[in-house]
């Protein structure tokens, strides 16, 4: 009689869809998490149809080649886990306990020797695709994963919408607000023409092409690398960029406002209630782009604040 214990365990295990964003998350705000769901909202009836595990991860890094200061790593893995809360996104510690610099490629080579059958996804913004060529082995990417790439618009701190568009507390629950599917206003053939040229040809038309194409080589082959080339996706709908960099300046200027004391006691006891701050747009417009849990961790452990980045 087969053993059918001994079977199953001699089988490979389920294929999977694992899509990464990568970032310092120094915060992490709404806008990363709205990216995150629009992908898992958007890949998960092709998982269910497949019958793959879907796993959406934010991929925290050590701290940024190009960036010269970093917050705690403890402390941003520590607001990634409270925005995370309630939501199927998960996070990957692969990058953050690194030593530094550490670069996409070296973690990429990780992820596919982690998950030789799987179909994995890099998301990155339009701007750092342009610029891949600069990057360590940027162009060699695609030998590993394949990327979903977001042209995000920059604003103002000002823009009404985004004062709209990013009150969405139940993300698990709700279509992200920051990517607009009612409306296509992107060429992505021009876009297509702005990549390094030896990406170009990679391009793909769906996310369903980029899934269905990754799931056909991987029956027979045990990984990505030298038996096939990854593809791009380039989404056309229009993204509101949201920058950490806005964030933390905004942060700093609130603390200014409203006088902070400088030991964490007298801080703490003289901000206003979160609830009193989410709701006074005029005195810190951009509360809604935190989740309150992590606003509050801020300024639990004074973060961000104007003399840290003197």
């Amino acid at each position: 009689m087969l053993n059918m214990t001994n079977h199953k365990q001699t089988q490979h295990p389920a294929p999977a869809i694992r899509a990464y964003l990568g970032g310092s998350f120094d915060p992490v705000h709404k806008g990363h998490l709205q990216i995150a769901m629009y992908v898992y909202q958007h890949l998960l009836p092709m998982a269910k149809q497949l019958n793959y595990e879907l796993h959406v991860s934010l991929l925290p890094n050590a701290r940024s080649p190009f960036k010269q200061q970093s917050t705690d790593p403890k402390h941003r893995l520590a607001m990634l886990k409270l925005a995370t809360i309630n939501t199927p996104i998960k996070i990957d510690e692969l990058e953050l306990w690194q030593a530094p610099p550490v670069y996409t490629i070296d973690s990429v080579r990780a992820l596919r020797q982690r998950y030789p059958h799987d179909s994995l996804i890099f998301i990155i913004g339009m701007d750092s695709a342009l610029s891949l060529s600069k990057w360590k082995e940027g162009l060699g990417l695609t030998d590993y994963v394949n990327l979903w790439i977001f042209n995000r618009d920059s604003v103002s701190d000002a823009d009404a919408d985004i004062k709209t568009n990013i009150n969405n507390h139940n993300l698990a629950e709700d279509m992200p607000k920051l990517v607009d599917e009612s409306f296509i206003t992107q060429d992505v053939t021009e876009l297509q023409s702005q990549l390094p040229a030896e990406l170009q040809c990679l391009v793909i038309d769906s996310t369903t092409e980029l899934i269905m194409a990754n799931a056909q080589v991987l029956v027979n082959k045990s990984a990505l690398k030298n038996n096939y080339q990854g593809h791009i996706y380039i989404d056309p709908r229009p993204v509101t960029a949201v920058s950490s960099t806005q964030v933390r300046q905004k942060l700093q200027q609130i603390s200014h406002a409203l006088n902070i004391k400088h030991t964490a006691e007298m801080q703490i006891a003289s901000l206003q209630p979160i609830n009193d701050i989410m709701c006074n747009t005029e005195l810190n417009p951009l509360a809604k782009w935190l989740n309150p849990a992590v606003y509050q961790y801020i300024i639990a452990h004074q973060l961000y604040s104007a003399a840290q980045f003197r």
